[in-house]
C-alpha cells in the first residue's frame, strides 16, 4: 500500500526527531514515524543533562578544548565549534518550551539553573532536571508535538527500509503495521533519527537499545558510514544480573562519587590526574582492568560521604530506583559495571544533517557529525541532538523542490513466515560475539574470530531473507548483523589504539594526522 504526499518524513521520536518536528512544522508538513517503543529509547534514559556554555565563568573555547581532548584527535573542529556556539540558544529554546530544569537558588549562583560537572569537562556546564533530564525533555517535547496541527504522528508503523529511485535519491520509507502489512510512505525529504547501535552488545544502559537499524538503512542506499569502531561503554551501569539495565549518571561522579574496587580501594587517582572525572574511555578501561585484576564482575561507586540530603536532592531517581531493588545508596556503595552506551560513529553528515544520499538526512545518535571523534564527552549527546535538529530544520526550510520524477526501485520478498525463535537465537549469538571480541578491549585474534562468526550468521540468515515475508524482526536483525560486520571491519582496519578503540596488539597512536574511518556497505560485498 503506497501513501504519497508526505513532505518531511521523520523516522524516530527521541529528542532529535521531536525537536526537528517542532522546528520545521510551522513551514512544512511533518509526518513523524514514532512507534510506541520510542518511549523506551535512549533519550528518555539520559539522566545527566545537557552540556552548554551557560555560566558567566565559562566560555566557548574552554568547552571546545575539552571536547577536542575527549575526542582524542578525531573530532572535526568545525563541527565542535558549530555545536558549542549554538548550544546556549538551544537551551534557551528548551526553556521557552517549559522544560523544568533544576534551579539554583544559592546566593553566589552565576546562572539561574543548577550546573553540574561531568567527566572531561573543566567547568560546571551541565544543565539538568534533577537526575532525569531526558525524561523531562521528552515529556515536554511530546506534549508540544501532540498539540501541533501540522505534525502527523504515526505510532502504528515501523520502518524496515528506505525507498530510493534509479537516480539515487531517497524517496521515503517502507514500513510494516502491526498486522505485518507493507506500507510505502513516499516523501520529499526523509530524516533518520533512529538512534545508535548499542543493541549489538549483550549488556547496555538502555532496556530497549537500537541496534543500528537506521545506519544500515542509509547504507543500503549508498550512504557513507564513519567511525563505527568507536562504541562507547558507559563506565557505570548498575550491576544487577537479575534486573533490567539502569544507568548511574556520570553526574554522580561529577558531584564527588568515588570508584572503589571490591576490596574497598580507590583506583582512579593512581591512573589519571582527573581521577573519576577522566573521559569515559579511560574510566571504562580502568574499571575493566580492575575487574580482571581482582577477579570480580563489578566495582563500587561510593557516594555515602556526600550525605543523605545531597544524595536525595541531586539524585532522587537513582536513589528511588536503587531502593526499589533493595539497595540503600545512603549506607552502601553502588555496584556498577561498564555497559554499551553510545555510538560515536554512524551515517556521515554535514552541519545540516545531510547524508551523502540526496533527500536523506540523519540527526542524533544515528549520525556521525564529527563532534565526538574517537570518544564522546559526557552530556554532549543531547546537545548534538538539539543543535543539529535545529540546523537541519533550517536547511529543510530553504531547500529547493527536488525532482521526484525518477522511477522508484521495487522490493522483492518471499511469502513464508520467519521463525521468531530462530531469529532470536541468531541475534543472541551476534551479541555474544560482539561482547566477547569487539568491546572495551579488542585484539587482532578476537576481531578475526568475530568476523568469521558474523559471516557464518549472515550466511544462515540470508536464505531466510529470500524466502520469508518482510517482518520487523527479520529486517531489524539483518540490518543489525550487517552493521556488526562493518563495525568489525572498521575495527580491524584501524591499526592503532585511539579513544574508545583499544587494541593491545597496536597500542599506540598512528603517526601523522588521524583520519576518520569511512566505510560503505559495498565494502563487505
Amino acid at each position: 500500500m503506497t501513501h504519497g504526499n508526505h513532505d518531511v518524513l521523520i523516522i524516530g521520536g527521541g529528542v532529535a526527531g521531536l525537536v526537528l518536528a517542532l522546528e520545521i512544522a510551522d513551514r512544512r508538513r511533518v509526518t513523524l514515524l514514532r512507534p510506541a517503543s520510542d518511549d523506551l529509547g535512549a533519550s528518555r534514559w539520559a539522566q545527566g543533562g545537557i552540556a552548554a556554555v551557560l555560566s558567566p565563568s565559562d566560555d566557548f573555547d574552554a568547552h571546545i578544548a575539552d571536547t577536542l581532548v575527549a575526542g582524542d584527535g578525531l573530532c572535526d573542529e568545525a563541527a565542535v565549534r558549530f555545536t558549542v556556539e549554538n548550544g546556549p540558544a538551544a537551551i534557551e529554546w528548551l526553556l521557552s518550551l517549559g522544560v523544568p530544569f533544576t534551579p539554583d537558588s544559592s546566593p553566589d549562583a552565576g546562572y539561574p539553573y543548577h550546573l553540574t560537572r561531568e567527566g572531561g569537562h573543566g567547568a560546571r556546564r551541565i544543565i539538568h532536571a534533577a537526575d532525569a533530564t531526558g525524561l523531562a525533555v521528552m515529556e515536554t517535547l511530546q506534549a508540544k508535538v501532540a498539540a501541533h496541527p501540522a505534525i502527523q504522528v504515526l505510532d502504528d508503523l515501523t520502518a524496515i527500509g528506505l525507498i530510493d529511485d534509479i537516480a539515487g535519491r531517497c524517496r521515503g520509507a517502507r514500513c510494516l503495521d502491526s498486522q505485518g502489512r507493507l506500507h510505502e510512505l513516499l516523501a520529499s525529504d526523509t530524516v533518520l533519527a533512529t538512534g545508535g547501535a548499542s543493541g549489538l552488545y549483550r549488556h547496555t544502559t538502555s532496556p530497549h537499545p537500537a541496534s543500528g537499524e537506521g545506519m544500515l538503512m542509509g547504507a543500503e542506499l549508498g550512504a557513507e558510514l564513519r567511525n563505527l569502531e568507536f562504541q562507547q561503554f558507559h563506565p557505570t551501569c548498575l550491576y544487577d544480573p537479575q534486573g533490567s539495565p539502569f544507568l548511574i549518571s556520570e553526574a554522580v561522579r561529577g558531584e564527588g562519587g568515588r570508584l572503589l574496587n571490591v576490596q574497598g580501594e580507590r583506583f582512579m587517582p593512581a591512573l589519571d590526574s582527573r581521577a573519576e572525572l577522566a573521559p569515559r574511555d579511560i574510566v571504562a578501561r580502568a574499571i575493566d582492568a580492575e575487574m580482571q585484576r581482582t577477579g570480580s564482575d563489578h566495582v563500587l561507586l561510593d557516594i555515602r560521604h556526600l550525605g543523605g540530603d545531597a544524595i536525595r536532592h541531586h539524585f532522587p531517581t537513582i536513589h528511588a530506583h536503587c531502593a526499589d531493588r533493595g539497595l540503600d545508596i545512603l549506607r552502601e556503595p553502588i555496584p556498577v559495571v561498564p555497559a554499551a552506551h553510545y555510538s560515536c560513529g554512524g551515517l556521515a553528515t554535514d552541519l545540516a544533517g545531510a547524508t551523502t544520499v540526496p533527500g536523506l538526512y540523519a540527526i542524533g545518535e544515528v549520525a556521525c557529525t564529527g563532534l565526538h571523534g574517537a570518544n564522546r564527552m559526557a552530556s554532549n549527546s543531547l546537545l548534538e541532538c538539539l543543535v543539529f535538529a535545529r540546523s537541519c530544520a533550517v536547511a529543510l526550510t530553504h531547500r529547493n523542490n527536488p525532482d521526484d520524477s525518477a522511477e522508484l526501485r521495487s522490493l522483492s520478498a518471499g511469502s513464508q513466515r520467519a521463525d521468531p525463535q530462530a531469529l532470536d537465537e541468531i541475534r543472541q549469538r551476534m551479541r555474544r560475539v560482539m561482547s566477547a571480541n569487539v568491546a572495551i578491549v579488542r585484539r587482532d585474534a578476537g576481531l578475526t574470530e568475530a568476523a568469521e562468526a558474523l559471516d557464518e550468521l549472515q550466511q544462515a540468515l540470508a536464505p531466510l531473507r529470500d524466502v520469508c515475508a518482510p517482518s520487523t524482526e527479520l529486517a531489524g536483525l539483518w540490518q543489525a548483523l550487517r552493521l556488526a560486520q562493518i563495525t568489525v571491519a572498521s575495527a580491524r582496519a584501524r591499526r592503532e589504539s585511539r579513544g574508545l578503540h583499544f587494541n593491545p596488539d597496536c597500542p599506540d597512536h598512528a603517526q601523522g594526522i588521524p583520519q576518520p574511518s569511512r566505510m560503505y556497505l559495498a565494502d563487505l560485498n
